[in-house]
């Protein structure tokens, strides 16, 4: 698609209709002071009573005019703002369907080409091994794009059920990554408990496993050390608690920070990273904190120094 030619961008249109309208009330205002100091002139020669032609409300008459045309040019302004936000949301959608078709295709093309090994030739046992392992893997990457789909459709739409129970972070947290081990084989999970034991919080467990999932499985993906590892650290101070989800990942341009939770919003890295991503999960993970009335932050001191996700949960 062509772009536009440069006299028909908005920004352009909204400050030439901003400065007509301006315009024209400056104008407006000008004429009417001098038509008003030549009617003031007239009726002077002729002595003729101001009262009977002027009208005593002509100062309310302009400033009730120039508040109407500022709610025009605040509402020109809101409507730009909101068209504006539309335009990059609808350009972060297109560039998540691209990246995201790229997602679904890629392994269904290698899981393709494999079957058609299969079927076409007799592989020694190790070498039906290693394929079925590719094969897993593209499974795997199927179903956790798919899930993230499915999970952000049943959370904008509030289908899910509003259960929530007491639970004790650290254990859970704890159940959490056991009981998803084979996800992890090959990174370092440690889990620094409290000097002191914390109380109950109240969690959505199906919800609160989305968010963990999201967090861990972003640690592991964008990472080149050879053990990716996460540090799990809890925090508390009075009656606030933060939970810091450390890794030694590729790290975050602080630049990025603050746009990284945007729903399909997806970092340009020059080595494409980030195609292995769908723009979804850290917009989950701060969606669910929502849900729970908690805040999720990010830090990070840039390209490969590693990230800091922190959940912070008020008394």
């Amino acid at each position: 698609m062509n772009s536009p030619k440069w006299f028909l961008h908005p920004i352009l249109i909204f400050i030439l209709s901003i400065a007509a309208l301006g315009t024209s009330l400056f104008l407006y205002i000008h004429w009417y002071m001098e038509a008003s100091t030549g009617l003031q002139a007239l009726m002077q020669r002729f002595q003729i009573d101001p009262g009977q032609v002027l009208a005593s409300q002509s100062w309310v008459v302009i400033m009730v005019l120039s508040l109407l045309v500022g709610v025009i040019l605040m509402g020109i302004f809101s409507i730009f703002v909101y068209g504006q936000k539309t335009f990059q949301l609808y350009r972060l959608q297109n560039n998540f369907i691209n990246n995201f078709t790229h997602e679904l295709k890629t392994p269904v093309t290698s899981l393709k080409l494999f079957l058609q090994t299969f079927s076409k030739h007799e592989l020694p046992r190790h070498d039906q091994l290693k394929y079925v392992s590719y094969m897993i893997a593209d499974v795997s990457r199927l179903s956790d794009n798919i899930n993230h789909i499915l999970n952000l459709a049943r959370i904008e739409s509030k289908s899910y059920k509003h259960e929530f129970i007491d639970a004790d972070l650290v254990t859970t947290i704890e159940h959490f990554f056991k009981g998803n081990k084979h996800l992890f084989q090959n990174s370092r999970i440690r889990i620094h408990p409290p000097a002191e034991p914390l109380r109950a919080y109240r969690i959505h467990p199906p919800l609160f496993d989305m968010l963990l999932m999201n967090l861990a499985i972003n640690a592991a993906t964008y990472n080149r050390a050879a053990t990716p590892s996460i540090d799990v650290h809890f925090e508390l101070s009075g009656h606030k608690l933060t939970i810091h989800f450390e890794d030694n990942g590729i790290g975050i341009d602080p630049k990025e920070i603050r746009k990284i939770f945007r729903k399909f919003y997806q970092i340009d890295r020059p080595d494409n990273m980030s195609a292995k991503g769908s723009g979804i999960g850290l917009f989950l993970v701060q969606t669910i904190a929502h849900i729970h009335k908690w805040k999720v932050t990010a830090q990070s001191a840039g390209s490969s120094q590693g990230s800091v996700f922190t959940l912070i949960l008020p008394g």
